[in-house]
């Protein structure tokens, strides 16, 4: 019981924190004078995947590494096919050009580059593959960046007026929630799996990836219903890369993290339903209510098929 409360109550955390370091970085930011377009490509990208991040660093040196991977693994897979799925099935989808030219590519080929360095690296992520991993994020960064400020206007400004004060506190208390949620759920996770006799890679593809995601599935549903299918998908997009890219990418560089031949396997997994999205969505340009339907019953199959594994 201890256990499932501790999960719980690390979601919560994850959840709230996240939310107010990112209020707080953005007050900041925009005090500091940053445009709010480079304000979203930066800091509420990195806010909304500090859950993952804060779970797969956590995991990572208590020598949970399951955990570890299978959290960013099994987040990407939920982002993909139910994140998106969902999504669609409510409102069809249209991609925008440069989610389709740049940002969707770029998710698939980090999916296949992790999948190189475990495969031949017989289940282990060293410091210098996480290095690799954050220096493809940096770039990814700076093309993004000089995109935005390249299209950037001054009618794309908002005003945000807040109390001076509440910008360091909500920064604390945001990246205080982070870490405690952090480590709330991963004690919580490797609990139940020892309780049950579950495996950790189970857990972290299930239980912790789905739990981290919610922040994605709540922002992309309420888009999908509002009409902004493209924000829908470029959130999920976005977030896979950096749960790639970014997470694993630090996790490894702190700890270097091994895993079973299975979780290599899921990673592949990963590579095949990107590669699946990416054909599926520059042909139709999007995804359909049905394409959004059968990617759904595409995630609960799998989900089955790993419990039985």
């Amino acid at each position: 019981m201890l256990s499932f409360i501790m999960l719980l109550g690390g979601f919560a955390l994850l959840v709230w924190g996240a939310d107010r370091f990112v209020s707080g970085a953005c007050a900041a930011a925009r005090r500091l004078g940053i445009p709010s377009v480079v304000v979203g490509l930066t800091i509420v990208a990195l806010g909304t995947s500090a859950p993952e991040l804060s779970v797969s660093v956590t995991a990572a040196l208590k020598g949970a590494n399951e955990i570890a991977v299978g959290n960013v693994v099994g987040s990407n897979l939920f982002n993909l096919l139910v994140v998106v799925g969902l999504s669609a099935a409510i409102a069809p989808m249209r991609a925008e050009e440069g989610l389709l030219r740049r940002d969707l590519p770029l998710s698939g080929l980090a999916a296949s580059i992790l999948f190189a360095m475990l495969a031949f690296g017989e289940g282990r992520l060293s410091r210098v593959s996480g290095l690799i991993l954050l220096v493809i994020m940096v770039l990814y960064l700076f093309v993004l960046v000089r995109e935005a400020l390249r299209n950037h206007t001054a009618a794309d400004e908002t005003e945000l007026s807040v109390p001076v004060w509440t910008i360091p506190l909500n920064l604390f208390i945001g990246l205080c929630g982070i870490v405690l949620g952090g480590d709330l759920t991963v004690d919580g996770a490797t609990g139940i799996a020892r309780m049950f006799g579950l495996s950790e890679a189970l857990i972290g593809l299930t239980i912790v990836a789905v739990g981290t995601s919610l922040p994605e599935l709540v922002t992309s549903i309420t888009a999908a219903i509002k009409g902004e299918s493209g924000l829908a998908l470029g959130n999920a997009v976005g977030s896979n890369l950096f749960n790639i890219l970014f997470i694993l990418g630090t996790s490894a560089a702190i700890c270097p993290i091994s895993v079973s031949m299975d979780a290599v396997f899921d990673v592949a997994v990963l590579v095949l339903v990107s590669a699946v999205c990416i054909l599926t969505m520059r042909r139709s340009g999007g995804v359909g209510r049905v394409q959004g339907i059968v990617m759904t019953a595409a995630y609960l199959a799998y989900m089955g098929w790993i419990i039985v594994r």
